[in-house]
């Protein structure tokens, strides 16, 4: 099997990976990018005694850590506003403690996988799972609008979210809704499913809320791949169908970290 061959089922999840980690698609990508092209240039980087995904995050995982604008804000820190605020939500959670906490909830490694994922034991990766866990759980509640036009999967939602200790301020089912509610209640963070009642792209409506306010958004779907090409503007924030609420807690989380008005045009989804 060539080396293509191997990485390519896989791209997806390091774009996943790496724009939970970032916060939005273009740095997200950009480490992802940078990943793959350490691995053409050293293939024996994408080590064959561990799943091939799991290398792969591996070694994008080996990059994060070393670039320095990761690390704190500084001399050399970016001056985008998302990275600003990355680099001061890195101050309270560590590195590593939060791409173990990823890897478990999100990408579903097992501890032995996170372990080869990071060079840690698993005595260590334990304890930075909990490290993360404890963050998050002293985070400050937000008002969440979710935008889902199953009627059941929303109160699935609105329980797990309210569960969280954040407050879900409106349900809207179809992009007019949505665009209503936010006129009404300014949300926190947005979650929001991709095709609507009407038949309305909740790309389009996240869209039009964006040119309004600038809010994190989480987008909930059962087709991540579709939205993780890298071909152009994309979600930083997804949730695969079916959900899990450690999943949903890791997501939001991630997306809170990066500030309410850290969301620039980069995050932002593209009209479908």
């Amino acid at each position: 099997m060539s080396l293509s061959q191997l990485v390519a089922p896989h791209l997806p999840y390091l774009r996943r990976l790496s724009r939970a980690l970032t916060g939005s698609q273009t740095s997200g990508d950009a480490h992802a990018v940078a990943a793959l092209e350490a691995i053409v240039a050293d293939p024996d980087l994408l080590r064959r005694d561990i799943a091939p995904r799991v290398a792969l995050f591996r070694v994008l995982l080996d990059i994060w850590q070393r670039v320095p604008t990761n690390r704190a804000e500084g001399a050399d820190a970016p001056v985008g506003a998302i990275e600003r605020h990355a680099g001061q939500a890195l101050s309270v959670l560590g590195l590593r403690a939060r791409a173990a906490f990823l890897l478990d909830v999100l990408e579903g490694l097992s501890r032995e996988e996170i372990g080869q994922a990071l060079g840690a034991s698993p005595e260590e990766v334990d304890r930075l799972v909990q490290e993360a866990s404890r963050e998050i759980s002293a985070q400050i509640a937000s008002d969440v609008l979710i935008i889902e036009d199953e009627p059941i999967i929303a109160m699935d939602i609105e329980a797990l979210v309210e569960g969280l200790g954040h407050r879900v301020t409106g349900i809207a089912r179809t992009h007019a809704e949505a665009v209503a509610s936010v006129a009404v209640h300014r949300p926190g963070l947005v979650l929001a499913d991709i095709q609507l009642a009407d038949g309305s792209s909740g790309l389009d409506a996240v869209n039009e809320i964006l040119t309004r306010i600038e809010v994190p958004v989480i987008f909930i779907t059962a087709y991540p791949e579709r939205l993780l090409t890298g071909e152009r503007p994309e979600p930083a924030f997804l949730i695969t169908k079916p959900f899990s609420v450690d999943a949903v807690r890791a997501v939001i989380s991630q997306a809170l970290f990066f500030g309410q008005q850290a969301q620039g045009p980069a995050s932002r989804a593209a009209a479908g």
